[in-house]
């Protein structure tokens, strides 16, 4: 049964518009290699939401974090991304996936040429109207449309400071609904929590990752660190280079047809 549920928008990023919302974006034209050594991929769960499409085309594919839960004997796995140095970084891991430059809203796909289109930390960044309209081109008949998000679980007190020290732009409030436009609705979502062990250095090249920080002028830069230093050291006690228990939150939606 498909479902009719409201966009959360006061608990998604926000930006002040268009403009606002591509320049964030535009960031992540460099520090693939760092993304890929430092961000979490997808737990297997969120894959298996799929009902055995033949054909999927991963959206904002990154590093091909999402795309390499995707790949399984006989299925035919495509990809592309708006970034030239995450596509270079995704040809280098998984050079047996066509990968290449396009976005959501335009990604050079042929009508109806694929079951399956997903996009992982990447709906936030896109005009919905425009992609969700591309997903109803490119997706054929009986397709399924996945979005999915890894978040930080900022249930937890000291991970809600960690996120605004690090001005983690992708936390989504939990029990979010993401804004999709027909003719697409919810079929059924997945959420789940999780731990990734990550020492205190590597909340340094987390934070490394963010688009604000990519950003950011050295000096907002090097106040950003020492923000963090006092707050993992002096605040919480930790040793540097201590291993810490970083909670994590994946919410996955796939949406079909509702015609």
């Amino acid at each position: 049964m498909l479902l009719a549920m409201k966009p959360s928008r006061k608990d998604s990023p926000a930006f002040r518009d268009a403009a606002h919302r591509s320049a964030a974006a535009l960031a992540f034209t460099q520090g693939a290699g760092l993304y890929d050594d430092i961000r979490p991929t997808y737990p297997a769960s969120v894959g298996e939401l799929l009902d055995s499409p033949a054909t999927v085309a991963d959206i904002g594919c990154g590093t091909g974090k999402l795309t390499e839960t995707l790949l399984s004997p006989g299925r035919r796995v495509l990809a592309c991304d708006p970034s030239d140095d995450m596509v270079r970084v995704f040809a280098t891991r998984l050079p047996e996936v066509p990968v290449w430059r396009a976005t959501a809203e335009a990604t050079a796909l042929a009508d109806a040429s694929v079951d399956a289109l997903t996009c992982a930390q990447t709906w936030h960044w896109v005009d919905v109207r425009a992609a969700s309209s591309e997903a109803d081109r490119v997706i054929a008949p009986g397709g399924e449309l996945l979005l999915c998000w890894n978040t930080l679980d900022v249930r937890h007190p000291w991970v809600l400071r960690l996120s605004r020290i690090m001005h983690s732009g992708d936390v989504q409030r939990d029990g979010f609904y993401p804004e999709v436009n027909p003719p697409w609705a919810l079929a059924r979502e997945h959420r789940e929590t999780w731990l990734m062990p990550m020492s205190t250095d590597g909340l340094f090249q987390l934070m490394a990752t963010r688009s604000y920080w990519l950003r950011a002028s050295e000096a907002t830069r090097a106040k950003m660190r020492a923000n963090l230093t006092w707050y993992l050291y002096e605040h919480l006690g930790f040793d540097p280079g201590q291993v810490l228990p970083l909670p994590y939150r994946t919410d996955a939606f796939i949406y079909r047809r509702q015609r």
